[in-house]
């Protein structure tokens, strides 16, 4: 019991929101110009995380009208990020938070990750899931990959299959139809990795569309740097590596935590969605998506959406601030957006052609929780085009309390159908266009 009152003490508690109560409501955090209020730093967090129930019997999430969604697989165990083969086989790679250790402050997190079914017993492997009947759901279910170390982000090239876990890329030879590798993995690259203070674990990889680069991202380890820069050597960045693990080096940098990368098909740029910092108010950081630029610099620890200080991080470096690139387009403060997939080719409605889909894991940092949903972003001649708007909801109850699923990772398949990895609800939902 005394744990659990120091964690309200150092996160709020679920019905302690004080931190934020008196910031004035941004107009709006979403869009190429959101407005950025001021900064009111809290010394109690703000919290309140609807508790993850799991989805009753006859309920899933809604699409618009026109799309049916259905259960592709269910009963799985913490599904965080999607990869489709080439086959149609769907990959879901299994991975929860690991407990902090070292201080009081680590306990209390942990408490409060536990409460909302962020930390549990760790399966650490990659699920394949295979529709051989092609009615939609998947009626073969293998583990594809075991003991791999938090894996995360995927992906085939030719005949090598790539994972990014949490401290390595790895690299393992694949066949088409495989349903499971038990090939040892080859380690090609050291990712940065801090043994018990990790922060944001997830590495996504996105491979080059020509084959030469492969890309992996790497959250910062804390929120704003309150651990010092040390702690942040090496991250918050996109690294580019060759597919050997040669010649690795940082594309760009000052993202506190990349997650979903996809490439724009207009104009074949990377964009990357940022799950920006918390505890400075409401309606702040605005998470954001965003085209990354080769040697780029995106403002974090110091700025967030272009110049804009961050009065919590000392010392000051206005000469960094000064080359902090305003991203292109806000997703909404504490939204947590993480995935990221564009959709082009299908059989979906002219209007979503070329645009983007978001997956919103959903707010902690905010007494009126926000996100919990995938979004649609239009875009024209590789740019936003429009405002966002709600395409899978339902994942809380009426009263906002509770949470049926969470989205995370987002994918399509080859036949243009739309995925989306639940890691609450412990499922994957397929959504289709209705003929």
């Amino acid at each position: 019991m005394a744990l659990r009152n120091l964690a309200r003490i150092f996160l709020g508690g679920a019905a302690l929101a004080l931190g934020g109560c008196g910031a004035p409501a941004a107009k709006t955090t979403y869009g190429e110009n959101p407005d950025i209020v001021s900064a009111r730093p809290e010394l109690i967090s703000t919290m309140n995380a609807p508790k993850p129930v799991g989805w009753p019997e006859g309920r899933a999430p809604i699409a618009p009208p026109g799309f049916t969604v259905t259960l592709f697989a269910g009963g799985l165990d913490h599904p965080r990020w999607l990869y489709v083969l080439p086959n149609g086989d769907v990959l879901a790679a299994q991975a929860t938070t690991e407990k902090s250790h070292g201080t009081i402050l680590s306990a209390a997190r942990n408490i409060v990750e536990e409460s909302v079914g962020a930390i549990g017993d760790n399966p650490n492997n990659i699920i394949l899931l295979r529709d051989a009947n092609g009615d939609g759901v998947a009626d073969q279910k293998t583990v594809f990959l075991s003991g791999l170390h938090q894996p995360f982000g995927m992906g085939l090239l030719v005949n090598s299959f790539y994972v990014a876990t949490t401290d390595a890329l790895l690299r393992f030879p694949y066949t088409d139809g495989n349903t499971q590798i038990t090939a040892p993995g080859e380690k090609l690259a050291d990712l940065p990795f801090h043994d018990g203070a990790n922060g944001h674990w997830t590495r996504n990889l996105l491979i080059k569309n020509d084959g030469t680069k492969i890309y992996v991202a790497v959250g910062s380890s804390t929120d704003h740097a309150d651990s010092g820069m040390q702690a942040e050597k090496g991250r918050a960045a996109i690294y580019e590596v060759s597919p050997n693990g040669s010649g690795m080096r940082i594309f760009a940098s000052g993202l506190r935590n990349p997650n979903g990368l996809a490439w724009e098909p207009k104009t074949g740029a990377l964009w990357a969605a940022v799950n920006e910092r918390d505890e400075i108010g409401p309606d702040l950081v605005p998470d954001y998506m965003t085209s990354v630029k080769d040697g780029g610099f995106y403002g974090w620890p110091w700025s967030y959406f272009g110049d804009h200080l961050d009065p919590r991080v000392h010392p000051k470096n206005p000469d960094m601030v000064a080359k902090a690139i305003k991203p292109d387009y806000a997703l909404g403060a504490h939204t947590a957006s993480l995935g990221l997939a564009f959709y082009g080719g299908g059989p979906f409605p002219a209007h979503y052609q070329g645009g983007a889909f978001i997956g919103q894991h959903g707010s902690w940092n905010r007494s009126e929780p926000v996100g919990y949903k995938v979004i649609f972003v239009p875009f024209a001649n590789g740019k936003p085009s429009g405002p966002p708007e709600d395409f899978l909801t339902g994942f809380l109850d009426d009263k906002q309390q509770v949470a049926f699923g969470r989205p995370v990772g987002v994918a399509v398949d080859r036949a243009g159908a739309f995925y989306v990895a639940d890691d609450a609800g412990n499922a994957i939902w397929r959504v289709a266009a209705k003929h």
